[in-house]
């Protein structure tokens, strides 16, 4: 399975968490109709179905990126 790509994965759980809060804070259609896209937008970019597995495979790439760009900065 391809991996998706750290950076990209970093905005949506930072635009996730933005929206949730906003979403709490004062429900509307359009705060939810986001959460709703960027929530199936983390899914599918981590091959999951549940927004739970979505969280958890993302914090596994993020994992995975910090671990190659440690590796890469002992090796030089």
């Amino acid at each position: 399975m391809l991996m998706p790509d750290a950076a990209f994965v970093r905005t949506l759980l930072s635009r996730y968490a933005d929206l949730q809060m906003r979403h709490v804070e004062r429900p509307s259609r359009e705060t939810r109709a986001q959460l709703d896209d960027v929530t199936y937008t983390l899914c599918v970019c981590t091959g999951t179905r549940t927004i739970r597995d979505a969280l958890a495979a993302a914090d596994q790439v993020l994992a995975q990126a910090a671990a190659r760009t440690d590796g890469a900065s002992h090796a030089a």
